[in-house]
């Protein structure tokens, strides 16, 4: 049966072999065995239970957490001919009615359903009298009281196992699971030790970046400018802030919509519909968006406020780079940020036991944002990984990607405002002051007569607040956890306003870009985004990001070499694949044409284009390949003429035209252009009269 497992993935998914971890976890499932697979984000999970569907005979239940991301799979399975359909609050009672009419007659493969859908007892009596052959929890996180996400309606499951006759094996994934939550996965699904896979949690695609003490705003919006081909997630910690993000980035001229929990359903949905078909480049969403993204071409993922938990972060994070291409995850902190989470913490409904629980998850996301060492090696050390990094050459703690200023001076005076303050004013009243203002606040409160008024008067209110921000994510100043935060010092501050210790601002080197422009990467994108809107599909439902850079790099010309690019079997080929390869000859051809047409030093601009046309192109063809106007090229035809170079006016001029031109050159001479053409029909062209002229000698008797 793996025999047949192999030939599947090959014809379905077009893939040679199996990626990590996959072989075994297939293996395992088709021997009968309750199997867990904890798999990195794009590490290949739906495979595993999708291509034992197609093994087992009967049906399999996937129960996944989110509407958009069965939809997305569903999707996905259908281009790729399988029969596969969910059930979930999205249909009607008729469509739920025949779709679960077509799963007991074993039309389905496949069949997506929500945890919550198993509080139906009608429907679990029809699932029931269903084949099911296998059971496939998706997010299997979720079952775990202790996992950062749980849904109380997986609990079901366990349940539902137990009230099926043929007792179907059980399989569940996941991408972010500590020990703790592992062994409550195990023990609720009866899953046996020796059937739980950890393939690794580490991304090494995903470039991670903690930068502290920018500005956010222009950060995302210098980074988003740099990055606008790409798609990316920024992530806010609520609904005002989303708002608020989205409006900021929509006035600077940025293709983005937002998303959260305080939108109407069918707002989020066409928000996250038009994202999935790249029509949006950009989301700004509360962490209620993403678990159930199955959109492959993130390029980054933008933390603007500090998440929960380090399972959250990664989680999320995650979106990025699902296809394995390169992807940024960047999380902008600032001490303030820790604000909040506490104050979730405290208003949630959690037991002591919990809210324990959760301060200490709080704490060690604190501690990533604090650590000098690898943050790559922080987040695998945190889920127990085996294989633990101290240098990853890939995040802003081991990349030099900042660049230190000595700021000691201005630094000095900062801190020395807030201690003149009396440190009872917040950022904006201590920047004011060194700024010199003349707000009515600064003169009432005399603070106009301090010794420290104006001293940073060559800087804007902005700049100003930005260092002391820099100076709170330092540590030299603190804010109070008031409702209006207060400015203090804090005991770093003292050696340097005594001049014992300098300080140094961290200044960001210039943002660069995730993906390198490539005009057939480009061309292929734009084919197949008008095939998905055709056909009514994600873009990556067809071919992945990372299936048509292979396509660029290779250039397939036949079907053989199509068939060897990763993502394309011999059912995509029949679908889709067969007209990307005409696009990739078409693409081929030009590139030739292009390279004959490249100019040196020893061959003249016009002579570039006459040798064009003894090859047989047309004018426009020639001005068409070498990016030039038409007269342009024209004129190159008129020089080439004159100097010498035979040219076929038959090409350009009818006899009778050449006659009537050369009768009228006789007529009114030649020394003007201008009295020539407009003594001669319109349809004849300056190009044409200047061909007859600089072919005077053998066609006029003059």
């Amino acid at each position: 049966m793996l025999e047949q497992a192999e030939q599947l993935l090959q014809d379905y998914f077009g893939y040679s072999s199996f990626k990590k971890g996959q072989k075994e976890i297939i293996e395992s499932i088709l021997t009968g065995n309750n199997t867990l697979g904890i798999m990195p984000t794009g590490g290949g999970k739906s495979i595993c239970f999708q291509i034992p569907a197609l093994c087992l005979s009967g049906v399999t239940l996937v129960i996944s957490p989110l509407i958009s991301l069965m939809k997305d799979q569903i999707d996905s399975l259908n281009a790729l001919e399988v029969e596969a359909t969910f059930i979930n609050s999205s249909l009607s009672n008729l469509e739920i009615k025949e779709r679960m009419a077509k799963t007991c007659e074993g039309q389905y493969d496949l069949l997506y359903i929500a945890p919550e859908r198993l509080q139906s007892k009608e429907f679990i009596s029809q699932l029931q009298a269903s084949d099911i052959s296998l059971i496939a929890v998706d997010e299997s996180h979720c079952i775990s009281s202790w996992g950062h996400d749980f849904r109380p309606s997986y609990r079901l499951i366990p349940k539902l196992i137990t009230s099926l006759s043929n007792q179907p094996v059980v399989t569940a994934f996941t991408a972010t699971a500590t020990k703790e939550v592992r062994k409550d996965i195990s023990e609720l699904l009866r899953i046996e030790e020796e059937s739980i896979y950890v393939t690794g949690f580490d991304r090494p695609n995903l470039k991670f970046n903690l930068i502290s003490g920018d500005n956010k705003k222009d950060f995302i919006a210098e980074y988003v400018e740099v990055n606008q081909d790409d798609a990316g997630i920024i992530y806010a910690a609520t609904r005002k802030e989303v708002d608020q993000l989205t409006s900021f980035l929509k006035q600077k001229g940025f293709s983005v919509g937002k998303y959260h929990a305080g939108l109407g359903g069918q707002e989020r949905r066409e928000v996250q519909e038009k994202f999935i078909f790249d029509e949006l480049k950009i989301i700004v969403a509360t962490n209620a968006f993403g678990m159930g993204i199955d959109k492959s071409n993130v390029r980054y993922v933008i933390h603007h406020n500090l998440p929960q938990t380090l399972e959250d972060y990664y989680q999320e994070a995650g979106r990025a780079g699902r296809d394995g291409e390169p992807g940024e995850c960047i999380l902008l902190f600032h001490p303030a940020d820790i604000r909040l989470p506490k104050f979730f913490i405290e208003k949630s409904n959690l037991t002591p036991q919990f809210k324990k629980r959760r301060y200490q998850q709080l704490h060690k996301m604190i501690d990533y944002c604090y650590t000098t060492k690898c943050l790559r090696g922080f987040i695998l050390n945190y889920f127990d990984n085996q294989q633990l990094i101290n240098d990853c050459d890939n995040c802003s703690n081991c990349n030099e990607e900042q660049e230190l200023i000595d700021i000691t001076t201005e630094a000095q005076k900062i801190l020395s405002c807030v201690y003149k303050t009396e440190q009872r004013f917040g950022v904006t009243t201590v920047a004011c002051v060194l700024k010199g203002s003349k707000r009515q606040k600064i003169l009432k409160l005399g603070f106009d007569q301090l010794s420290t008024y104006g001293l940073l008067k060559e800087n804007t209110i902005k700049e100003i607040k930005d260092l002391i921000n820099f100076l709170i994510a330092e540590g030299y100043i603190s804010l109070t956890n008031s409702k209006y935060p207060v400015t203090k010092l804090t005991a770093k501050a003292k050696p340097v306003l005594a001049g014992r210790e300098e300080v140094y601002y961290k200044v960001r080197k210039k943002i660069k870009r995730i993906t390198s422009q490539n005009s057939l990467f480009s061309i292929l994108r734009e084919f197949r985004m008008k095939l998905a809107k055709k056909e009514d599909l994600p873009p990556y439902a067809i071919f992945h990001d990372s299936t048509l850079k292979q396509m660029t790099e290779q250039k397939p010309i036949t079907k053989e070499a199509m068939l060897e690019i990763k993502g394309v079997g011999p059912i995509k080929f029949q679908r889709y694949g067969k007209f990307f390869l005409e696009k990739i000859k078409e693409f081929a051809v030009q590139e030739t044409a292009r390279q004959e047409t490249a100019t040196t030093t020893d061959t003249p601009s016009h002579l570039v284009s006459y040798n064009l046309l003894k090859t047989g192109k047309s004018l426009s063809e020639i001005a068409n390949l070498r990016e030039l106007a038409l007269t342009t090229v024209q004129s190159h035809m008129v020089r080439s003429l004159q100097e010498g170079f035979d040219l076929n006016l038959d090409l350009f001029v009818s006899h009778k035209n050449r006659d009537l031109i050369k009768n009228k050159i006789k007529e009114i001479g030649a020394e003007r252009l201008k009295p020539l053409k407009e003594a001669l029909p319109e349809e004849i062209s300056y190009f044409q009269i200047k061909l007859i002229l600089s072919a005077k000698e053998e066609y006029l008797e003059l």
